[in-house]
């Protein structure tokens, strides 16, 4: 079990004595106490997930020593963690927001909302809860492993893209964090057993997927192991031997613990069935209400967002008809026209390795593109610093399609655009140009940097549905510049990754409220959209293990919209394209509940 060192029992309680000595009133510095309260919380949060202050690029100096831990993922390191939600959320519910100034009242209630939604997902005494946690904070989880769940899935990539490695300290360090992933891995193998013992357990076909994972990685001869060759690799020109150390651990701490977990999954076999909801779950029904708020921070019931997928898929197909029509796909269905579409060996890259190398050039092509026309869609610019890099293999088969986010604060590390390359005909050349814009420019990686000029707090907490929202409405930025001008079909590539997400409401909210099967959900997706079944068939098994997840995606994106609509009709010819966008992606990730009042300000400051 991952132990708490005394420093870091000193600076917790610091932390805390520092929140209870505010006053419970308001006072004439209101701002200055809040913004006092908000610093403690800060620190006391990057203490408890140190791999958030290395993702941001802040742990240095003081914060050094979270450089060398990882977060406590055992049954006593979550405890720790919900009493100090608990606390935390004590404090921020004494501060009177109605005496703080608009800026300091948005940063108060963007994070006792992350707490709040916290708090709540806690009373749930099983799975994970993610909120907090700047790097997973979009993936709340009823089970603590599954296939896109948990150490063995995370903390490698996160070791790798995110632990820089400069010097011998810096190698020490990681070896430090290796130590950790062990005790993570062993943690959560604790608690599979416990929720075991509560009736939680994984759907047989999620099961299979995970152990099959975790198997397969811990077969591989440990000098092999991307944990290993990642610090071997970087530290070659250090000195020492490093390289021999992390093979050393790998196989004596390391390897042991992989095998727990895998013994512990094992003993779900027994207990396992193919009912995909969790429904099934104690407190099902209740979980998912929880689940579906964290993920589009509304309070939308499951049959408001399952009809509101099937509207907006309706409304988005009628505009995809004409341009199928246009191009000579008239028969069948807007799905089945699609699905033929995709069989078009024209829009295919190649098979194997060469593929996989058109498929990043063509990435890259599309980045120097959408690049330049950022000018036209934005006043404020930032860097767009990014680097396009391959899902690690080992994780390829149970990873999504893609994914993507900021780098470092201070400028010294790129984002990234994670590209699941497993088989290089999970992408196509009439969509692969509009995930680029989601996942990289001016999608996640762009958004991510005007976060970190917000106070430190905010760059820390995320909410799903205004990022997945925001590189929605990103994809749309890049068709409202025109990029499909010149293909028509690229537009047909867009829009069906909208009605995607429309799909996503539909087939999650009748997974998890509406008790269907996994075939039913993955045969309702491939017929309604035209996706393929490889591809769906992952993202059926996405919901499975995220529930509520993958609706944040197109409720922020059309909230987003509807704050648009009004702020044009509200201004007429003054409402500005550029000053718009800048509102939106300025105020920094807030819950929906926020945005309204981010755009309003917009709004009255446009009117003078």
């Amino acid at each position: 079990m991952m132990s708490i060192d005394r420093r870091t029992i000193l600076r917790s309680g610091a932390a805390a004595a520092a929140l209870s000595a505010l006053p419970s009133n308001a006072q004439a510095n209101a701002d200055t106490a809040a913004q006092r309260l908000l610093g403690n919380i800060t620190e006391q949060l990057m203490w408890t997930y140190p791999e958030s202050a290395t993702m941001a690029g802040v742990d240095e100096g003081s914060r050094l020593p979270l450089r060398s831990r990882l977060s406590d993922r055992s049954s006593a390191g979550q405890h720790t963690i919900e009493r100090r939600v608990r606390q935390t959320l004590g404090y921020l519910n004494r501060i009177d927001v109605e005496a703080l100034s608009a800026d300091r009242r948005i940063d108060v209630d963007v994070v006792r909302t992350a707490y709040e939604l916290t708090a709540e997902g806690f009373d749930f005494p099983y799975g994970d809860v993610a909120l907090l946690n700047s790097n997973w904070s979009y993936r709340n989880a009823p089970y603590v492993v599954a296939q896109n769940t948990g150490a063995f899935v995370e903390i490698p990539s996160f070791l790798d893209s995110s632990h820089s490695i400069n010097s011998a300290e810096d190698a020490e360090a990681y070896l430090a964090r290796m130590e950790d992933y062990a005790d993570q891995l062993n943690g959560e193998s604790e608690r599979v057993r416990a929720d075991l013992s509560r009736g939680v357990v994984l759907p047989d076909f999620l099961l299979d997927k995970s152990l099959n994972q975790l198997r397969e990685g811990r077969g591989a001869p440990v000098e092999d192991w991307g944990v290993v060759t990642s610090l071997a690799t970087r530290s070659a020109n250090l000195g020492g031997d490093f390289a021999r150390r992390a093979a050393l651990l790998a196989s004596e701490r390391i390897a042991p613990a992989l095998d727990r977990q895998i013994a512990a999954l094992e003993m779900q076999r027994s207990r396992t069935s193919s009912d995909a909801g969790v429904w099934k779950l104690p407190r099902g029904d209740e979980y998912y209400a929880w689940a579906l708020r964290a993920g589009t921070t509304t309070d939308m019931t499951p049959d408001e967002v399952h009809e509101m997928g099937v509207q907006e898929l309706a409304e988005l197909h009628g505009r995809m008809d004409p341009i199928l029509r246009g191009i000579g796909y008239t028969e069948g269905s807007v799905g089945a026209r699609m699905t033929a579409l995709g069989e078009d060996p024209r829009y295919h890259f190649a098979d194997g390795d060469a593929g996989r190398a058109e498929i990043m050039a063509f990435i890259e092509e599309r980045v120097d593109d959408i690049r330049a026309r950022m000018p036209q869609a934005f006043e404020t610019l930032v860097r767009g610093y990014l680097e396009v890099v391959r899902i690690a293999p080992a994780i390829e088969d149970g990873a999504p399609g893609a994914y993507g986010g900021a780098g470092t604060i201070d400028g010294s590390e790129p984002g990234h655009f994670w590209i699941n390359l497993r088989t290089p005909a999970l992408h196509n050349k009439f969509s692969l140009a509009d995930l680029t814009y989601h996942e990289a420019i001016p999608g996640h990686v762009w958004q991510g940097e005007y976060t970190f000029r917000q106070p430190l707090i905010r760059s820390l907490l995320g909410f799903n549905a205004y990022s997945e929202g925001w590189a929605l409405y990103a994809q749309q930025i890049a068709d409202e510049l025109g990029v499909y001008d010149e293909f028509p079909v690229g537009r047909l590539g867009y829009f069906q990754s909208l009605a995607f997400r429309a799909c996503r409401l539909v087939v999650d909210t009748g997974i998890h409220a509406k008790r269907w099967t996994r075939q039913q959900a993955i045969d309702w997706f491939v017929t309604n959209n035209g996706s393929s079944p490889d591809e769906v068939q992952s993202e059926v098994d996405r919901y499975c293990a995220w529930p509520g997840q993958a609706c944040g995606y197109k409720v922020g994106h059309s909230a987003i919209n509807r704050l648009r609509t009004e702020a044009q009709t509200a201004l007429g010819a003054r409402y500005d394209f550029r000053k718009f966008n800048d509102a939106v992606i300025t105020g920094g990730n807030v819950p929906m509940t926020v945005l309204g009042r981010v755009v309003e300000r917009y709004v009255a400051s446009a009117r003078g």
